[in-house]
């Protein structure tokens, strides 16, 4: 059973998200090649050009992401008459998951930027940009634009690079008009003024960011949620969440809730357009209806997927999902402990005030029966501990032809139950001693046992415990399933 599930479905559901993206559009140009010497001209690496790539960049690296998730984009921004604005046309052009709303201002230059790389190492990078405001009239042009769109969207993202398209009167009026069609907002922040973007639903700082805007460097994460409180709480924004780099991430929202993820151990190749990927998934996940805290868990795998690779990259639902099922394997895992590793556990479980419960069996064969009585019994308390007898102690309880599957691999289904919170092996013909050492508050057994016959129940109940039976599934026996196994062998 997969821990992720509802996660899954979500992911899955990425391909119909509808986003608009307004922002400052760019031309990433990746030129890459080897260095073999030093300039004779100057004290410089002479780059030996192998190939270059050109893809959208800036809000076009958003849009890029959103893309490849499956959904489909309105992208808003402005554009200079010049080839790099050409260029970018044609990319867009070229993608029918894209409705371009782009307008052209003569006066300005298509922002650009070139990186010079060499065996993954960038030696150098070359911008070409306009910073000065977008004439008004192309403003009101892309307004008017963006209007006539709101209602084919379910998602609003404002992609800042402090280019001179989201000028203070366009934010006020971008973020006025989502608001007013019930849009979500989100805001990848440039501006140290939290004051423009007052009404967002969500902005998106990273920790650097969060600190020119408080005037403060937030040390601890508590340090980061009282930030961003206070940003919330001053300028009517519901939700901030604070990127974190090798830290993970912070989600605050506006109900007191603060959600913390942590960074995927992943090696780092390049951290280009890692933000414009969160920003993409969180609004893809708001689109379709799931919740922030799920869409800050797919964001951070998605973030962790996308610097392990070169380059402005994207990740596609596939990897998503598998970067999960990686997670549900190793959380599985970790769910197999040594008595001392367990006791931890339990030390932790009891200072939380989570009550401790406690079952045993072969779990020769995981059967419907099974699964239902361990749902059961996870109802009877907070934290559901298996104790799993081991194959030598299968052995002598079941015969010499038993276990049919050896202890490591009744321990791994038995930990992909989402109602198994530990698995625990033991040597004993019973799980007296085991108990004895756990100090369970519930011990469980199924209902064709009395409370007397229970192991351990005396001990669990003169220390202030007690025993619950639960209800089986007739007609299901490990047993008899293995006997019918041996007869069609046969």
């Amino acid at each position: 059973m997969q821990r992720h599930a509802g996660l899954t479905s979500s992911v899955e559901c990425l391909g119909g998200a509808r986003v608009m993206v307004v922002g400052d559009v760019m031309l990433d140009r990746f030129v890459r090649g080897k260095v073999a010497r030093i300039s004779p001209e100057a004290p410089v690496p002479v780059l030996r050009n192998a190939h270059q790539e050109v893809m959208l960049g800036g809000a076009g690296n958003v849009v890029r992401n959103i893309t490849a998730l499956g959904g489909h984009v309105v992208l808003a921004g402005v554009l200079g008459n010049d080839d790099a604005g050409r260029h970018v046309k044609r990319l867009v052009a070229e993608d029918g998951q894209i409705t371009s709303i782009l307008q052209v201002d003569p006066a300005r230059v298509t922002s650009e930027k070139s990186r010079f790389v060499a065996d993954g190492h960038h030696l150098l990078r070359s911008d070409w940009d306009s910073e000065a405001p977008v004439a008004e009239e192309v403003h009101e042009r892309l307004l008017a634009a963006a209007a006539d769109h709101i209602d084919t969207v379910s998602a609003v993202i404002l992609s800042d690079y402090a280019k001179g398209v989201l000028t203070p009167p366009v934010l006020r009026r971008l973020i006025d008009m989502a608001r007013n069609a019930s849009k979500p907002v989100i805001v990848d922040p440039k501006s140290a003024d939290y004051a423009l973007y007052r009404g967002a639903t969500l902005v998106t700082p990273n920790r650097a960011e969060l600190a020119i805007a408080v005037g403060y460097r937030p040390a601890t994460t508590e340090d980061i949620v009282a930030a961003a409180e206070g940003l919330m709480r001053d300028h009517d924004i519901q939700s901030l969440l604070v990127t974190r780099s090798e830290e993970g991430m912070t989600l605050v929202c506006g109900d007191g809730l603060s959600v913390n993820v942590q960074a995927e151990a992943k090696e780092v190749f390049d951290v280009s357009g890692a933000g414009d990927t969160v920003v993409a998934v969180m609004a893809a996940c708001l689109a379709t209806g799931t919740n922030l805290s799920d869409a800050v868990q797919l964001a951070n795998v998605a973030a962790s997927l996308v610097v392990a690779k070169l380059g402005t990259a994207v990740v596609t639902p596939a990897e998503i999902l598998h970067a999960l099922a990686e997670q549900d394997d190793r959380a599985n895992s970790d769910k197999v402990l040594t008595l001392s590793e367990l006791q931890e556990r339990i030390a932790l479980w009891k200072r939380l005030g989570l009550k401790v419960g406690f079952t045993n069996g072969c779990f020769d064969l995981v059967h419907p029966g099974h699964v239902q009585l361990l749902a059961a019994a996870r109802r009877e308390c907070d934290r559901l501990i298996v104790g799993l007898n081991s194959d030598a102690s299968v052995r002598r309880l079941k015969g010499p032809q038993r276990p049919i599957q050896e202890e490591r691999s009744r321990a791994i289904v038995l930990a992909a139950l989402a109602s198994v919170d530990a698995v625990v092996l033991f040597e004993k013909d019973t799980p007296l001693e085991l108990i004895q050492q756990v100090q369970p508050q519930v011990l469980i057994k199924g209902a064709d046992y009395t409370i007397d016959q229970v192991v351990g129940g005396d001990f669990v109940q003169r220390n202030g415990g007690r025993v619950a039976l639960v209800q089986l599934v007739p007609d299901q026996s490990t047993t008899r399933i293995a006997k019918r196994i041996q007869g069609n062998a046969g």
